[in-house]
């Protein structure tokens, strides 16, 4: 019995300390798929998303799907921006930059589509976001919770009731209505 215990302890540990996933090679868009306008490109290491005077809406959507997990990336953008991180379906998102809704910036906050807004605001966005440089995200997602870190500092833990999908894409949002530019790197995934 310890044996057998010893050795779920020690795969667990292996497991709990396995190094991230990338879900960008730095180089192409390879492993991801645009709905929308094609306002996505590869560059320098860097997922570029930017739209033009057409405003239209687009999602880079990633081709696997995934359930419980930790995603890490850097984003940068700098002034009126919309984006988020779609987690598993379209109804549940994480805010980037200024939602066109509420005119202000609610980075870091739930968006779910089907309450038509935010539930929940993220605390301590303004003190800790850097406009124009880059940021650093950590959002964990299992069942139904979703935790977001902004620059090293939690600033949100928000149980859905309206999860209906605990596994799918993950996706990278600029919103319709706004000509805007953000960009991504660094993009890892680690399975919970």
């Amino acid at each position: 019995m310890k044996l057998k215990t010893l050795a779920l302890l020690l795969v667990s540990a292996v497991f709990a300390n396995a190094a991230p996933e990338p879900l960008f090679d730095g180089k192409t868009l390879d492993g991801w798929k645009v709905e929308g306008a094609d306002y996505w490109q590869a560059k320098d290491g860097v997922i570029v998303g930017q739209s033009d005077e057409k405003k239209q809406g687009s999602i880079l959507w990633t081709t696997a799907e995934y359930k419980d997990f930790v995603l890490e990336t850097d984003f940068r953008f700098e002034g009126d921006v919309d984006s988020g991180i779609f987690l598993r379906s379209h109804n549940e998102q994480i805010q980037i930059g200024v939602s066109r809704s509420q005119k202000r910036d609610l980075t870091g906050s739930p968006y779910i589509g089907s309450k038509k807004g935010y539930p929940q605001e993220a605390q301590g966005v303004a003190e800790l976001l850097k406009d124009g440089e880059w940021n650093h995200f950590k959002i964990t997602v299992k069942g139904n919770v979703y935790t977001v870190e902004l620059n090293g500092t939690e600033v949100c833990e928000y149980v859905s009731d309206s999860a209906k999908k605990l596994e799918g894409p993950i996706g990278l949002q600029i919103h319709a209505g706004v000509v805007m530019g953000v960009d991504f790197r660094n993009i890892t995934l680690s399975s919970l």
